[in-house]
């Protein structure tokens, strides 16, 4: 019974509810700029490039074969770049917002006061009984 309790102490920790719901969080933010990057950065991006559409961008190493028939005999092989560079803007957007929402928590922490200087210890403070009565 000692280790099931000892689970519920550490599932109920605040610490790591807390990580499980950044971890939901992010995977929904995740999806969220997918989205918007999918939806809207890259059709503007592709208009300014004069029409290229980026999830078809590859450089082909292979072209596909096909016989007679015209079944597929050998399959293109490619390096599709494109998703690549849609996969990259989503990391800059992500690590962007990412870097704006800590750097606004850490301005609303409240500076902590530095923390007062500890007196002598009791070693300092006999040194000093001593250099006092040798000044005597």
């Amino acid at each position: 019974m000692g280790m099931m309790k000892e689970f519920k102490d550490f599932a109920m920790k605040g610490n790591l509810i807390d990580i499980a719901v950044g971890f939901v969080m992010g995977a929904a933010f995740g999806k969220l700029v997918s989205s918007f990057i999918d939806g809207m950065v890259m059709p503007v991006v592709g208009r300014i490039t004069s029409g290229v559409d980026f999830t078809t961008l590859k450089y082909v190493m292979q072209a596909e074969v096909k016989d007679a028939a015209g079944v597929i005999t050998t399959p293109e092989v490619a390096i599709a770049y494109g998703a690549f560079i849609t996969a990259v803007l989503n990391f800059i957007v992500v690590a962007f917002v990412i870097f704006m929402v800590v750097k606004s928590v850490n301005k609303m922490k409240k500076a902590e006061p530095a923390p007062a200087p500890a007196g002598p210890s009791n070693e300092e403070k006999l040194l000093m009984e001593i250099r006092d009565a040798l000044k005597k």
